[in-house]
């Protein structure tokens, strides 16, 4: 969908577009506050400002919608196919891998009391178990800081899917068209 589209919507459509990204209603209002946009970028960029913000308690109420890493969502909608789409990179038929995932799930649970949360688009399992293990040894205020960036990653990338952008998370450049942008 191009910007012009986006603009265009009314206020119910684009926030439930925006709450398919990530379901923190300061950030949808602030989106929607800042309409119309000038150009998708300006979108990704002021939704990257917004994300800054989040306060801990609005990443623990959004962590709800996210499944377990090697978990399959059990809800049908457009953040359960979201999810469903990022973990790709996870084999279902990859039984230890499941198993290793399962139990560095229950650890981080059992050690932050909220879910792993990890960007999962472009990553295989092994990377994503790798970077938990390596979280299992931050403290509770960085944890906190580096799960409210996966947030962010995961939600500009969803918001750039929706706007036919394609960006980079590794390096976050500039989102570049990939059609629906005149």
């Amino acid at each position: 969908m191009g910007i012009e589209r986006f603009n265009g919507l009314s206020e119910d459509d684009a926030a439930t577009a925006l709450r398919a990204c990530v379901r923190i209603d300061s950030w949808v209002a602030a989106l929607l506050a800042s309409r119309p946009y000038d150009d998708a970028h300006h979108l990704l960029a002021t939704a990257r400002a917004h994300a800054a913000r989040w306060t801990p308690d609005e990443v623990d109420a959004a962590l709800a919608d996210h499944p377990r890493i090697g978990e399959r969502p059990t809800s049908n909608g457009t953040t359960a196919d979201h999810s469903r789409r990022e973990q790709a990179g996870v084999d279902a038929a990859d039984q230890a891998l499941a198993d290793r995932l399962a139990d560095g799930n229950r650890r981080y649970e059992e050690r932050f009391d909220r879910i792993y949360l990890v960007r999962a688009k472009g990553r295989s399992g092994e990377e994503m178990l790798d970077l938990l293990e390596q979280r299992l040894g931050n403290d509770d205020a960085t944890e906190r800081e580096v799960t409210r960036q996966q947030l962010a990653e995961i939600a500009l990338l969803r918001l750039a899917d929706f706007l036919d952008l394609e960006i980079d998370p590794e390096i976050d450049p500039e989102p570049t068209t990939t059609g629906g942008l005149p």
